[in-house]
């Protein structure tokens, strides 16, 4: 029997979790946490074989979710690391890997995925969701688990938008053209295989370029 610990901040996200992990009559959830410090305390005192967590779950030390799997990966490095996610982009599966996460299911996955990813952890291999494959594919992507690079003023752009500011407004502050700022925008997008606003704010975000 495999002993599963999951962690989300919205509890009824947990109890479908548990209910998918347990279907099967293989897999046991054997601890709950619903943020950062408390999965860790768990973890301290409860041995697993699986660890199923959210991204970005508020408060604590660790509410960013890349310090929070450098964390894991340092303190448990032999523990499988399984990210449900619904920032369900090539970014964030490439970073995740790359911050020692063995899987990436996107939260808007069917209920079939997370034990795929379940037993894929656990035969050493790694696991993305079906719409993630997808999208490696048609960005043309190679090894999926090299973190994205920006260049400095790339990265600069993509975390004044994410403060809330306009191109216009980018390109006045750091005295550059608004097409020069429409470029880098547009080329960090590409390179992080981005293509909504959206998802580039939550990235910077949960990367912690913006708060």
């Amino acid at each position: 029997m495999l002993r599963v610990i999951i962690a989300d901040d919205h509890p009824i996200v947990r109890v479908g979790q548990k209910v998918v992990i347990e279907a099967n009559g293989k897999c046991k959830v054997v601890g709950e946490a619903d943020g950062p410090d408390q999965l860790l305390g768990v973890l301290s005192r409860t041995p697993c074989d699986v660890l199923v967590t959210d991204f970005a779950m508020p408060g604590g030390q660790q509410a960013d979710g890349y310090c929070l799997l450098g964390l894991l990966q340092r303190q448990y490095p032999q523990l499988p690391v399984i990210l449900v996610t619904m920032f369900a982009n090539v970014a964030t599966l490439r970073a995740a890997f790359a911050h020692g996460a063995r899987a990436v299911v996107a939260k808007s996955a069917s209920a079939k995925e997370l034990p795929l990813a379940i037993k894929a952890v656990c035969a050493g291999q790694t696991f993305a969701s079906e719409c993630l494959r997808v999208q490696l594919v048609e960005a043309g992507t190679g090894d999926q688990s090299q973190e994205p690079q920006l260049s400095g003023k790339e990265r600069e752009v993509v975390r004044m938008l994410a403060s809330g500011m306009t191109v216009s407004q980018i390109a006045a502050q750091v005295n550059r053209s608004i097409s020069t700022i429409s470029k880098q925008k547009s080329t960090a997008m590409q390179r992080l295989s981005i293509s909504t606003d959206v998802d580039l704010f939550a990235y910077a975000r949960s990367t912690g370029i913006a708060p």
